[in-house]
């Protein structure tokens, strides 16, 4: 052993190395400065990124406009001003299979002024038929992309029947079933 002895044979201990300085403070401020740097710059990028597809949006926009015919005609509706949209009461019912699953549909008809003598007897009229047709459908005619087209086509030949082509269409407003 090394160790020095003092002059009563008793080691000296050895000294201990000076502390180390305190980094903390300047550590948190370095790392505050860091991110204010990053935010700056992030939003910097987004404003310039933001700027040139805007530009390009904008672009593309005044070509379209341009590419489009100055004369573009008139697309006329469907209907005239001479129609008349008459509401339906709401069916409730079960569909036929399965049995414990309800249908609620809304609907209105679309008919010209005057083609039809008691338009709300013909409502009344309309809709049993619905009742009676949404009893004889099963879920699965429900089912699938299509499946609302087939059924708005259905109930629109069920009503020309019933009307005598009277009624122009028939329009779903609103189908639940659960």
């Amino acid at each position: 052993m090394e160790d020095e002895e003092d002059a009563g044979g008793a080691a000296k201990p050895k000294a201990l190395p000076a502390p180390l300085p305190d980094k903390k403070k300047g550590g948190i401020v370095g790392m505050i400065v860091g991110i204010v740097v990053v935010t700056a710059l992030a939003a910097g990028l987004g404003m310039f990124l933001g700027q040139m597809t805007a530009k390009t949006v904008e672009q593309a926009v005044a070509d379209r406009e341009k590419a489009k015919p100055k004369d573009e005609p008139i697309r006329s509706t469907r209907y005239t001003g001479d129609m008349t949209l008459q509401p339906i009461e709401a069916i409730v019912t079960n569909l036929g299979q399965p049995s414990d699953t309800w249908i609620r549909m809304e609907t209105a008809m679309v008919f010209q002024n005057g083609a039809l003598k008691n338009p709300e007897v013909t409502a009344a009229e309309i809709r049993q038929d619905l009742i009676t047709y949404a009893r004889t459908i099963t879920l699965a005619q429900l089912e699938g992309p299509s499946a609302l087209q087939h059924l708005r086509e259905d109930l629109n030949e069920r009503v020309a029947a019933r009307t005598n082509g009277a009624v122009s269409e028939l329009v779903i407003e609103t189908l639940v079933v659960q």
